[in-house]
């Protein structure tokens, strides 16, 4: 049972956390100055520590290095007792399972190090072994220039051993790389930090000191970072230095069942896009996804409208936009057709990550862009029934709309001769819709409170949650939605979701729409602890609009933790409750 390691923030598989020691330890961090270890049982048996509430102790252990045959490992297993100090476990991917304490110590780790896809196996397989709460340690590993991919696939504590080894033999650690002291190439240092001697008299001891201050401030910064959720950022470019480290949060990055269920639906931070690696990102993707699994589109009466993104967001209060909807007049839909994320209806505007996002915008497309924007457009067309197209892109776009509409009986209008917003463009634009009927304010508004629910909370969501006694309050973006007299949801502008009252939650657990936490017998006041939720939905991500019941209450919130992490931890917030009342 883990009781001395608690999880204060997320950002992808990384963590922020705190190993509740007297002296709370806040991770991902060192431990050197905290660990205490038990000892090996291969070369004698060893009495059960202590234990010291100031100290991590690794229990009694034998160490397994990589490739050891699984009927060795379980011939010499250990048995780990359950104490009641914080304690650490020595396992192997194979044995993390039969071993629970607050923090897993990786023995293999020294063996994978290097090795992309050894670290991306050896750390699945413990995280899914052991419980979210239970802090992964890899020993002798850590350098300046590791430690943020490291701690985006999930390791939240290290040690400085190899950074002292590498100073002892004259290597002098930086986030970018390593240098050797006596190089004839060296005639600076090249990240001193204030009170280091110069070059000249920097000799081997300075160099540990170095190489051990560079690891700390290295981790500060990736603490920062995973609580600004901004660390998949930095690791895009921090991992660069090392061929290893970018395969290997490339690997992760392919763990899309592993990734997105640790990634938030929103978050403060903006998204930067500054590579083709940026179109591998779980927000992305997922956004995509769900344009074109749950979102439908109700606007199949009109023609499709396509124009191109915009830098400001959301696209609506950007000039070229503002425009496209004077020259469309509401007689078509409108999608936007973007890198990263490929395809946004004009009701998704709002949602994480579409008004999130900054590009590099060079005015050329790689073929990376082409390809993913195209298929995720094809996807979008596989789920409309638009009768026509009207294409009014530039001249870069049109290949990537071609090729989305390779194969499709569709008549395509092309309203973009020079640039889209043009006067000859506009005019095109315009007349490309003669004839269409446009339509009401109202059915814009109450079409995007649908599409909202579609998006967030599945397939068919919007007609289940929002019945045709739908009546909308406020001026866009703030819209709110009432079933006859009763206030039953908002939009939430910032990030482009939906928020129950109670009786939205009521009508919404009745109609089976929203995802469900269920708790035990109390009135939440304020947040639900992991400890007290009972069950709960396992498509339930960290920022999801929860409605959470048990037997004395009803109650409504975001979440805190995925689903499977609520029922799975045994410390920290599982939800942050905003209304709650006794029933």
């Amino acid at each position: 049972m883990t009781e001395y390691f608690e999880i204060h923030a997320r950002d992808g598989p990384a963590r922020r956390g705190e190993l509740r020691l007297a002296d709370p330890l806040r991770t991902p961090a060192l431990v050197d100055d905290v660990l205490v270890d038990g000892g090996s049982l291969w070369p004698e048996e060893r009495a059960l520590p202590a234990g010291d509430p100031a100290s991590l102790t690794a229990l009694p252990h034998r160490g397994f290095p990589a490739g050891t045959r699984t009927e060795v490992q379980d011939a010499f297993a250990v048995d780990v007792p359950d104490v009641d100090y914080p304690s650490a476990a020595v396992v192997t991917p194979e044995t993390a399972a039969d071993h629970p304490a607050d923090a897993s110590v990786l023995s293999t780790a020294t063996g994978a190090a290097g090795h992309a896809e050894r670290v991306l196996d050896a750390v699945l397989t413990v995280r899914r072994a052991t419980p979210p709460d239970t802090a992964l340690y890899l020993p002798g590993v850590a350098t300046p220039r590791n430690v943020a991919a490291l701690t985006y696939a999930g390791v939240d504590l290290f040690d400085a051993k190899l950074a002292r080894v590498r100073g002892n033999q004259g290597r002098y650690l930086t986030t970018e790389g390593e240098y050797t002291l006596g190089d004839d190439r060296l005639d600076e240092l090249p990240a001193p930090f204030p009170g280091e001697p110069p070059l000249d008299t920097f000799d081997r001891e300075d160099c540990v000191k170095h190489n051990v201050a560079a690891l700390e401030s290295e981790l500060a910064t990736v603490r920062t970072r995973v609580t600004n959720g901004r660390l998949r950022d930095y690791v895009e470019g921090q991992a660069r230095h090392q061929n290893w480290l970018t395969a290997l949060f490339r690997l992760f990055d392919d763990e899309w069942g592993y990734v997105e269920e640790r990634t938030p639906i929103y978050r403060s931070a903006p998204l930067a896009a500054a590579s083709e690696d940026a179109l591998r990102r779980a927000e992305f993707r997922r956004f995509a996804d769900r344009v074109t699994s749950r979102y439908r589109p109700r606007f199949d009466d009109l023609p499709l409208v396509l124009v191109p993104c915009s830098a400001r967001k959301p696209y609506s209060e950007s000039q070229s936009h503002a425009q496209f909807h004077k020259a469309i007049g509401y007689r078509g839909h409108v999608v936007s057709v973007t890198s990263p994320i490929g395809a946004v209806p004009q009701e998704l505007e709002l949602v994480y990550p579409a008004q999130h996002y900054d590009a590099v915008v060079t005015g050329r497309w790689t073929a990376g862009e082409r390809e993913f924007v195209s298929e995720v457009l094809s996807r979008y067309l596989d789920c409309a029934d638009s009768p026509r197209v009207v294409a009014h892109v530039p001249e870069d776009y049109r290949s990537v709309v071609e090729a989305a509409l390779d194969g499709r009986d569709l008549p395509v209008s092309w309203t973009v001769d020079d640039h889209p917003t043009t006067d000859d463009s506009l005019a095109a634009l315009s007349g490309a819709l003669a004839g269409e009927e446009s339509y009401r304010k109202r059915t814009r508004q109450h079409r995007t409170l649908r599409a909202l629910a579609d998006y967030q909370f599945g397939a068919r969501a919007g007609e289940a949650l929002f019945a045709d006694d739908l009546r909308v309050q406020g001026r866009y973006p703030k819209l709110v939605a009432y079933e006859g007299d009763e206030q039953v949801a908002a939009l939430v502008p910032q990030y482009g979701s939906l928020a129950f009252t109670l009786a939205g939650a009521d009508r919404a657990l009745a109609r089976g729409v929203a995802p469900r936490v269920e708790i035990d017998d109390f009135v939440p006041r304020g947040s639900v602890l992991a400890p007290g939720v009972v069950d709960a939905a396992d498509d339930v991500r960290v920022g999801d609009e929860v409605v959470i019941e048990g037997p004395r209450a009803l109650a409504v919130g975001r979440a805190a933790m995925s689903g499977p992490e609520m029922r799975a931890s045994t410390r920290g917030v599982a939800v942050d409750v905003r209304h709650a009342e006794e029933r």
